[in-house]
This record gives C-alpha cells, structure tokens and sequence, in this order.
C-alpha cells in the first residue's frame, strides 16, 4: 500500500536531504489538513516522524501528535528518536497504530526484544536504514545515519525474527530526499529472504514509475513523502498506480 509520510519540526512539515538538519525544506505549519487529504484521497496507513523528538527526547512533540492521531480515523505509524520503553507507551497512548524504532534496536537489541515481548510484534516497526557497499553488503547506520553500526540488515532481522517480527521500513540512504527512484534490486532481495515479513520501502520515490517500479519487488508498502508535497502526482494516484500499474 501507499504510505503517505509527514516529518515534523516544531508543529511545521519539513524534509531533510539525507537526514541533515542543515538542510531542510520547510512546507507549513499545516500538518492535520495535510493528513486528513491524504486520508481523504485513499491513504489507509499514514506515517508520522517527529524530528524534534528525534533530536531530543525530551522535546517530543507528544501533544501535537495526540491532535493529529485524533483528527485522522487511519492507522497511523510513528517514529523519531525512540530509546525507551516509555517513548513506545507513551506513542501508543497518544493513538499511534504502531511505533517506529531504529537505532535503539540496532544498538540494544535486547532492550527492544523485551518491547516485542509486551506491546506485541504489530505495534513495532523496525526502521533499518542501510548502505550498501560496494561488495553488496547491507550495512545498517545509526544515530541519525552518522555513524556505521557493525551490523548488517539481514543480521538484525534474524535477531528479531524469533520475537514475531513483522514489520520492517527499509530505507537506502543514498536514496532518501532525492527523488531519484527507489532501490528495486534491495526490495527484491530481502523480500525474497524474508517472506513473512511486511518490508515498507523508503526513500527516492520521485515519480509514479518510480511507484510502478516497485510493485513486483514484494514490498508491502512504499512510503512517500517528498514528492507529494512537491506536487509530483497526489495520493489517489499513487494508490491507482500501485494497484493497476
């Protein structure tokens, strides 16, 4: 399914180039209307990244965020800077659907499998976000991509698959912000590997073929989030083209 994505700084929609603070795009201090026209044109899941949370935890953006899960009736994913097993309730207590955790599962992979243990593997979505070296090789990086964990993709999935993983958002860096089109020859791999469970792919989405691209690379859903507040192409045709090419 399409995924329609909103980052989040201070109450205003941003994006970032490659998840550099120093490059951002402001889009307005709109994001409910914005969510409710992506619900509006036929989004089932929406997913929500508070960066200033991300930045630091203290700041999350808890109330506005409680105010956008309330004003929209679909399940809605959230991430950005999760470290403790507080910042999981506290997401679902506000009304997320599921909660997105990155560089804390990679770092602390225990801490997070006692997470799946009590909030159950479909309030939790891993984030892995990779580069590939040249030899292939799925190198996953954390704390914002500065820095290379020694972890690969397929090594953290199989960490988590005994604990019923089953959702995970894989993101190319390479790719992210750029519009350039999404890593097809990736999705295609760790599908194919990892059968049971619902890879979201993320970043480089710039165009509805870029969309069409994806359709037989066995990803669940494909998330978008620049190229529609650029205006590229809007969430009904997304949806269209995902589903009849």
């Amino acid at each position: 399914m399409i995924i329609p994505a909103l980052d989040l700084i201070e109450g205003s929609v941003v994006r970032l180039h490659q998840g550099d603070y120093g490059q951002q795009r402001d889009y307005g201090n709109d994001p409910l209307p914005r969510l409710q026209d992506y619900q509006q044109k036929g989004a089932e899941v929406l997913h929500l990244v508070d960066l200033t949370g991300a930045k630091d935890p203290a700041a999350r953006q808890i109330p506005l965020l409680t105010k956008l899960l309330a004003g929209v009736s679909v399940p809605v994913q959230v991430g950005g800077g999760i470290r403790t097993e507080h910042d999981v309730e506290a997401l679902l207590n506000a009304g997320a659907a599921r909660v997105v955790v990155g560089s804390t599962a990679v770092k602390d992979p225990e801490r997070v499998q006692g997470w799946f243990r009590r909030f159950g593997a479909d309030a939790l979505v891993l984030a892995l976000d990779v580069r590939i070296a040249v030899d292939g090789t799925k190198n996953v990086a954390v704390s914002g991509w500065q820095e290379n964990s020694n972890s690969t993709l397929e090594e953290i999935v199989e960490q988590f698959l005994p604990f019923g993983l089953k959702h995970v958002l894989c993101t190319d860096i390479s790719r992210d912000g750029t519009l350039a089109g999404s890593n097809v020859e990736l999705y295609r791999e760790v599908t194919a590997r990892f059968p049971q469970v619902a890879f979201q792919a993320s970043g480089g989405i710039g165009s509805l073929q870029d969309i069409a691209n994806l359709r037989d690379s066995g990803v669940k859903g494909v998330i978008v989030g620049r190229a529609l507040l650029d205006g590229k192409f809007n969430v009904t045709e997304a949806i269209s083209c995902w589903q009849n090419g």
